[in-house]
């Protein structure tokens, strides 16, 4: 049992070198020898960045005074596109459940989770939305990207070891 637990894991880790990029741009073989194509490719890998753009709302924001709300609310934001570059890196975890009976759905549920560091990240616009929202867009060079991923994997593989 054991023995299929790894080869599983080196299969998944296969899966993720090689949507991670280890090809050259024209697709070729991977760093573990196996194939791969231009359809397997990351979007960032066809970028030069990504970015990630977050927004909130002033009025939300817990504290009496104006302006400080105002700060607040660029925080969150900020911190919005720093949760919507993780998805963008490493995935999103998603998990859902359906109930149906009598063929009809009863209830359906959906929980998600992104997880991971964010380093690098360049701020490239702070801007008012309306009277009471701000926006803040993060951009992320495809180099980043790729270190990011092969730390991710490295401690995956350190942490199942």
């Amino acid at each position: 049992m054991r023995f299929f637990q790894s080869v599983h894991k080196l299969s998944f880790l296969a899966i993720l070198l090689v949507t991670s990029g280890c090809a050259g741009p024209s697709g070729g073989v991977s760093a573990i020898g196996v194939q791969t194509s231009e359809r397997l490719k990351p979007i960032v890998e066809k970028r030069e960045a990504i970015s990630a753009t977050g927004y909130a709302v002033i009025d939300i924001q817990r504290h009496e005074n104006a302006a400080q709300r105002r700060l607040l609310a660029i925080r969150a934001s900020k911190l919005d596109a720093y949760r919507n570059l993780v998805e963008q890196v490493y995935g999103q975890y998603l998990d859902s459940n359906t109930t149906v009976a009598d063929m009809v759905v009863k209830s359906d549920t959906f929980r998600s989770k992104v997880e991971g560091v964010i380093y690098g990240a360049r701020l490239v616009s702070i801007t008012p939305v309306g009277e009471d929202t701000y926006e803040v867009t993060l951009t992320l060079d495809k180099q980043t990207v790729q270190d990011l991923r092969l730390l991710y994997l490295a401690h995956a593989s350190s942490v199942d070891a």
